[in-house]
C-alpha cells in the first residue's frame, strides 16, 4: 500500500526504467468495481489505452499505480474512493466504491513534437527496447 492508500500487487515486474512525468505510456487494461462487473476494458475497444504522464489525463490512483510499472508489467491496483475518478449521475463510478484495476505496461514512450515548416507532427520512440 503506498502512503495515498492506493493497493497494488505485481504480477509481473518488467523491465527498464519507470515512466515520468511527459513521457507516453501505452497499456491494456480491465476495470472492475467492488461487485466484481467489468467497468471498462481496452480489450472491449480492440486497441491499448494510451498517454501522456503528468497531465491529469488519468483518474488520480490510476497514474498513480502506472507510474511504479515497468514495460512488460502487470499489476492490480485498487483504488480507494478519494484517489478516484469525479462522480456523479453521468458515470458509472459511486464515492463510497473502491475500484479495482488490471494493467498490463506495454511500453514507454518519449514523444517530441517536431516542426516543419508550418507543419508539425510528434515523433514517440519506445525508450524500454
Amino acid at each position: 500500500m503506498t502512503p495515498s492508500g492506493l493497493i497494488y500487487k505485481d504480477f509481473r515486474a518488467g523491465v527498464g526504467a519507470p515512466p515520468v512525468d511527459g513521457q507516453e505510456v501505452v497499456f491494456a487494461y480491465t476495470g472492475y468495481n467492488e461487485s466484481g462487473s467489468v467497468i471498462d476494458t481496452s480489450y472491449r475497444q480492440g486497441r491499448p489505452a494510451q498517454t501522456r504522464l503528468g497531465i491529469q489525463g488519468l483518474i488520480p490512483g490510476f497514474e498513480e499505480g502506472i507510474r511504479g510499472m515497468r514495460a512488460g508489467g502487470q499489476r492490480r491496483i485498487i483504488i480507494p474512493p478519494a484517489l478516484g475518478p469525479p462522480v456523479g449521475p453521468s458515470t458509472f463510478f459511486s464515492a463510497k466504491q473502491c475500484e479495482v484495476f488490471d494493467i498490463e505496461l506495454l511500453t514507454v514512450r518519449q514523444c517530441e513534437r517536431r516542426q516543419m515548416a508550418m507543419f508539425s507532427d510528434v515523433i514517440c520512440t519506445d525508450v524500454n527496447n
